[in-house]
């Protein structure tokens, strides 16, 4: 497929996992790749991996500063000129039940997953989206609709980026910009590996209560990231699409909460 044949993407937290698998599937389409994230030395070896499918560049960038955000677009004007798509994917969070959850805690994961979406995305359209009067962004959110027990904190961000992207695409649509969330439920991917292994083996036995009865690849979500960024979804924009086999639906929701309150 070259579905984004001469286009320019930027995946964020492309180094691993969903992200790794989303700027490798943009590249197989066609699409020259940056990635971003905060380990140079990381997101080079990452970089050095997906060059294999494609012209692969990589940029250290905390998302979480304006400034390196800026210097990031710079950067990409250097080597590229243009940014076609925008895959918000970096974010962070770990569980916690909400009583035990400090100040710290609450303030790392809004910041790095609410206020670095938007920082990013603002200096995305301001650099290239609305001079260009074309872009698609795409953020990364969770399937939390339903709440998110266990998770507070990135909840409440994840909704908060769920709001900002209607939001947004009411805002720019005069810019022909569009903007859409993907809803990933439980992913079988290196994110998994950052849990204690009871968390993870609770994780696993999740599969059973996802009406689909397993969990979903990165390279699932990696596809649905490519079709909604893509022209085929060009009259789509403001709307979440869940990519998580029917959670949304019916899922038991309490399971990492009550997990996490039997330690007490």
């Amino acid at each position: 497929m070259t579905r984004f044949q001469n286009k320019v993407a930027l995946v964020s937290g492309g180094r691993s996992g969903i992200g790794f698998a989303i700027a490798k599937r943009l590249l197989q389409e066609g699409a020259t790749v940056f990635i971003t994230s905060r380990k140079q030395e990381l997101l080079e070896a990452a970089a050095n991996e997906l060059s294999a499918f494609g012209s692969c560049y990589a940029y250290a960038c905390d998302i979480r500063e304006s400034e390196q955000i800026k210097s990031l677009m710079e950067f990409m004007k250097a080597k590229a000129g243009r940014l076609d798509v925008l895959v918000n994917n970096a974010g962070g969070q770990f569980p916690v039940l909400a009583e035990y959850l400090n100040d710290k805690g609450w303030n790392a994961v809004i910041n790095n997953n609410l206020n670095g979406t938007f920082f990013m995305t603002r200096e995305a359209a301001n650099a290239f989206f609305i001079p260009q009067l074309s872009g698609s962004i795409v953020n990364i959110t969770a399937s939390v609709g339903r709440g998110a027990p266990g998770m507070v904190h990135t909840g409440a961000a994840r909704a908060g980026v769920e709001n900002m992207t209607k939001t947004l695409a009411l805002e720019w649509s005069g810019f022909k910009i569009r903007i859409n969330c993907i809803a990933p439920g439980i992913i079988d991917s290196d994110g998994l590996k950052t849990y204690g292994d009871e968390i993870r083996e609770k994780m696993n036995q999740a599969a059973e209560a996802v009406p689909m009865k397993r969990l979903g690849t990165p390279e699932e979500v990696a596809a649905a990231v490519c079709f909604i960024a893509s022209d085929e979804a060009s009259y789509i924009s403001g709307v979440t699409l869940a990519v998580d086999g029917a959670q949304q639906l019916d899922f038991r929701q309490t399971g990492l909460s009550d997990l996490l309150r039997s330690y007490l």
